[in-house]
């Protein structure tokens, strides 16, 4: 019988690649000194193959864009259902002004790569797609998924190899996370920005490897919630997110039915809107959250598992993202992709140290590594950099961040939205579209300043020449 093996092929070349990277960051020095997160690793060393090997077998990087793109959204819904401590212990301002260093990196970058991408389209590169900037923040403050997904989207407009771009941002995004992590962490300890009880954290053996020695006291990964005679726990907490993200789904087939019948504005409006779909996705967990507890049954929900979920799906996604990265597409965009990818990283580099040395009253230093590696590769990025000095989580700091995230994606909505812009600036021809995303990007930039101002209050411009405000500064 004929059956389709594509699916689950790509799967398990992703988990082997997942499986020898895995194997080297246990026994190479280079992975351990660097911290690179296993999924990195992989999406590399199966880049090459993807491009030059399997597709003489008949195996393309197609199936891979898609996994990208599905496996983002499950993420979303995976951490959005994960129940939420209550607000009393928030903490004073550090929740809001947690928010306010993440879109401090949105507008900064979405504000670098508009103009240079204005540059190079009235030089040396006039034909230049006009949303090519926005792929710097897509890629390193956003994701990978997030990248791809609007990237495809804009192939429709004319930008072709979008999808792929937006990857490859993603991956230099990801080493920029990595190494300049790295970097931070021992900038940090030599300039007296951490602590000696963190700084001793480095030398954990476990941290270093990712893997758990043999004699190693192991932390419970999950809870179940159910009886696993009648159904396993990881299958009932799987389902229901698979459920969240199918109504998430019904709801867009719903919105691009009522879109459509406003002809082709409306038609186009809904092909965008599916380019972003981890954005109701979130949406439709949210509302399922809020019904479970209306209904009193928020507790047939385990955290943790939710959390492997989004772990699973983490993974896989950033494998696949760098491994369907189309190699003849970067050459055709080296240069642009050169000049955003440093630039991006280097001021994401000095200004999240200037910035949260100055907004945070507490554990500045791990707020700087989890929102820097978070602004250049993704939430877990972050947490890793962050478990190199807080292995355990003793500091509030990653939890604030995912509360954060939440207050984030409320304010990020019109920043998202606006990213379409340029694209229409292309298809309509009509410049004016990408005058106003960069009114919309230079609007955060003085909302976010401002928000930065009150909360920083006298620390906000103190010792400003400085990139790190010492106590002794003050």
């Amino acid at each position: 019988m004929n059956f389709d093996w594509s699916l689950f092929v790509d799967l398990g070349v992703l988990s082997a690649g997942l499986l020898l990277a895995t194997f080297l960051r246990a026994r190479v020095r280079f992975f351990q000194r660097y911290l690179i997160p296993n999924a990195l690793t992989a999406g590399f060393i199966l880049l090459p193959f993807y491009n030059f090997v399997f597709p003489a077998l008949g195996l393309t990087n197609l199936g891979l864009g898609q996994l990208v793109y599905h496996l983002l959204s499950i993420s979303f819904v995976a951490m959005t259902l994960r129940r939420s401590e209550p607000a009393g212990t928030w903490g004073d301002k550090r929740i809001y002004s947690t928010s306010v260093a993440i879109l401090s990196q949105y507008a900064l970058q979405a504000i670098l790569g508009l103009g240079v991408t204005f540059v190079f389209m009235k030089t040396v590169l006039p034909s230049l797609f006009p949303s090519f900037g926005f792929l710097l923040p897509l890629g390193y403050a956003l994701g990978p998924g997030q990248a791809f997904a609007i990237g495809q989207g804009w192939e429709a407009f004319g930008f072709k190899g979008g999808g792929s771009i937006g990857l490859t941002f993603a991956a230099l995004g990801f080493l920029w996370a990595c190494f300049g992590g790295i970097f931070l962490v021992n900038y940090g300890i030599r300039k007296g920005w951490l602590t000696n009880k963190f700084a001793e954290r480095l030398s954990v053996k476990g941290i270093k490897t990712g893997v758990y020695s043999r004699d190693q006291e192991r932390p419970a990964g999950a809870y179940l919630t159910t009886e696993t005679e009648a159904i396993d726990s990881m299958t009932f907490n799987t389902a229901i997110v698979l459920v969240v993200y199918l109504a998430a789904y019904l709801l867009l087939k719903l919105i691009t039915a009522g879109l459509s019948l406003a002809g082709k504005p409306g038609h186009d409006l809904a092909v965008n809107l599916w380019a972003i779909s981890f954005i109701f996705a979130s949406l439709v967990g949210l509302v399922a959250k809020l019904l479970l507890g209306k209904l009193k049954i928020e507790y047939i929900l385990d955290n943790h598992t939710l959390t492997r979920l989004a772990g699973i799906s983490v993974d896989l996604m950033v494998a696949a993202s760098l491994a369907a990265i189309s190699v003849v597409v970067v050459i055709q965009y080296w240069l642009p992709i050169l000049v955003l990818s440093v630039l991006g990283g280097v001021v994401t580099l000095v200004t999240v140290p200037w910035i949260c040395s100055r907004l945070f009253k507490d554990h500045q230093f791990h707020r700087t590594l989890i929102i820097f590696g978070a602004s250049t590769g993704t939430l877990p990025t972050g947490l890793a950099l962050l478990r190199s000095i807080d292995p355990d989580f003793e500091t509030p700091v990653a939890s604030d961040y995912m509360y954060a995230t939440g207050l984030t994606f409320v304010f990020a909505i019109p920043f998202i939205l606006s990213i379409n812009l340029p694209a229409y600036s292309a298809s309509t021809g009509d410049p004016r579209y990408f005058l106003y995303a960069v009114i919309v990007s230079l609007a955060y930039v003085v909302v976010v300043g401002a928000s930065f101002v009150l909360l920083a209050r006298s620390r906000a411009f103190m010792s400003a020449h400085k990139v790190w405000l010492h106590s002794k500064d003050e």
